[in-house]
Order: structure tokens, then C-alpha cells, then sequence
């Protein structure tokens, strides 16, 4: 190997470096918000607070000047409840709102039935207690839920009162 060919190929890795590190330090947050409008906000926030386990940890409002401004809304208001997995900063917010009309589309009983985002994946510690919340409210398991992955893990596939469907990976203890 010549001398000029290990400075090329020295200064294209170290140029290639520096590009990665640039792309990645673009962003202030690690997580993605996800914001989800729901028919019944309520009834949304019982599903994914009792039956899933996530807990609230705030809410704001979008008033019709922003909503308009914004282009979010076109000017109608509504209020953002913010659920987390679990109350910390490197958690994802999934934020419920409601406009009090129901979805214009049916309600899809596969992921291939739609585009755009179609699911959500949750890994957790245990998946019986979660499997016996949702019993209880009646949330019916799609497939052949539990399905085992492997030795440690099983997979839960349920839908949200909406239609989104949530997939749940951990072991059943």
C-alpha cells in the first residue's frame, strides 16, 4: 500500500465519521412523540392506563388560534393527554386527543387493511398481568395470543378501542 493510498483511505473514514456524527446530532430528543386522535378519549385512556399499564403524565391544549396557525386543526381546539410507559424524559409520549367524531374509515382487522403507522411495539417485563387486565375489560386477543416467540418470550396482539393495533413482546411472568 503506497503512502498517498492509506491517506486517502484515512481521511475518507475519518470523513465518513464525521458525516454519521452530523446526521445524529440533528436531534435534541431520542424518542418520537406519537400523537393519536381517538373517537372517545375517556374510554382511550381506560384502555391504555388500566388495561396496558401506561401512566398519565400530563396534558395540554391546542386552542383554535394555534390549531389554525399551526395547521394542526384548522382551528378547532382540543385537549392532549399525555401517557407514558413509564414517568421519565427518555420515555415516548403518546398523546390521546378527541374531536368527538368517530374515524372515518373501518376499523382494520389486520395491519395490511391500511397505511401509514399500523402498529405499536411494547416490550415488557411481564405479560400475564397485562393478559389478565385486558381479560377483564373484555379486550379481545387477536390470533393465537400468547404466541412464543422463543424460550423467553411471548407475543400479545391486541387492538385499542380505535383499531390501532398493539403488540406486546416479554415473558408470560
Amino acid at each position: 500500500m503506497t503512502i498517498a493510498y492509506k491517506c486517502v483511505r484515512t481521511t475518507l473514514f475519518f470523513f465518513l465519521c464525521a458525516l454519521s456524527a452530523h446526521a445524529q446530532s440533528n436531534f435534541s430528543s431520542k424518542t418520537i412523540g406519537v400523537g393519536v386522535v381517538v373517537a372517545n378519549l375517556d374510554r382511550s385512556v381506560d384502555f391504555y392506563v388500566n388495561g396496558i399499564g401506561m401512566v398519565k403524565t400530563g396534558s395540554f391544549t391546542i386552542n383554535e388560534d394555534f390549531g389554525k396557525r399551526s395547521g394542526l386543526t384548522n382551528g378547532v381546539a382540543t385537549n392532549v393527554t399525555i401517557l407514558k410507559l413509564e414517568n421519565s424524559p427518555e420515555s415516548t409520549d403518546w398523546k390521546l386527543m378527541s374531536f368527538g367524531t368517530k374515524a372515518s374509515h373501518p376499523k382494520p382487522k389486520y395491519i395490511l387493511d391500511d397505511t401509514g403507522m399500523q402498529y405499536i411495539t411494547i416490550q415488557v417485563k411481564a405479560l400475564q398481568p397485562i393478559i389478565d387486565r385486558l381479560t377483564k375489560m373484555k379486550v379481545p386477543f387477536l390470533g393465537s395470543t400468547p404466541t412464543p416467540l422463543n424460550d423467553k418470550a411471548h407475543f400479545v396482539f391486541v387492538q385499542d378501542p380505535d383499531g390501532n393495533f398493539i403488540e406486546l413482546i416479554g415473558p408470560l411472568q
